[in-house]
């Protein structure tokens, strides 16, 4: 009979550790990697972000590509830019404010009429999102193989208190320990 209570006792340390390791296998964690310039997602994966934050969940949040003209600062012109490089930035919206809608954008006047929205309906804007953002400790990755095939330099980034630049493989890994996981 101890024989037999043995075994099971090591089955069930066995049971234990593959829960505990489960248990530990994901974090309390939102990751986002956000790829579309347009305004109506980088408000989507803010407003969610936002959520998430004030339920005392970590955010990171991946911009790459497109949505890296979110990140732009209107302010800052950096010296020193190739050719190709500085036709993106001429193309590209310079900031979170100049973002055009993905339906809808009527020649310009979907945003302008979505802001006029949020204002009427007391939503905040995309700055004070920014700025909630950074007080709830979201954390903001600039994907760098986008950003240098854009042409777009550190310099002409926003200020951000959790800004950081990586790669895909750091989102990789992050969204790998995170409970939820969102491409925009």
């Amino acid at each position: 009979m101890t024989q037999e209570l043995e075994k099971l006792q090591k089955q069930i340390d066995a049971l234990n550790a593959k829960i505990s390791v489960l248990e530990n296998a994901r974090k309390d964690q939102l990751s986002i990697a956000i790829v579309s310039g347009d305004m109506d997602k980088v408000l989507a994966a803010m407003i969610i972000s936002l959520a998430a934050a004030a339920s005392d969940t970590q955010v990171k949040l991946f911009f790459s590509f497109w949505a890296l003209a979110a990140l732009r600062d209107p302010n800052k012109n950096p010296k020193g830019k190739d050719f190709i490089s500085k036709m993106f930035g001429m193309m590209l919206p310079k900031s979170k404010n100049h973002l055009n809608l993905s339906k809808m954008n009527m020649l310009g006047m979907g945003p302008m009429m979505i802001k006029h929205l949020m204002k009427k309906k007391n939503v905040m804007s995309l700055d004070k999102m920014f700025q909630e953002a950074g007080e709830l400790g979201i954390e903001i990755t600039i994907c760098e193989m986008s950003m240098d095939l854009m042409g777009f330099k550190k310099e002409e980034m926003i200020d951000y208190p959790n800004l950081r630049y990586a790669g895909a493989g750091t989102f990789v890994n992050e969204a790998g320990e995170s409970s939820m996981q969102l491409f925009i």
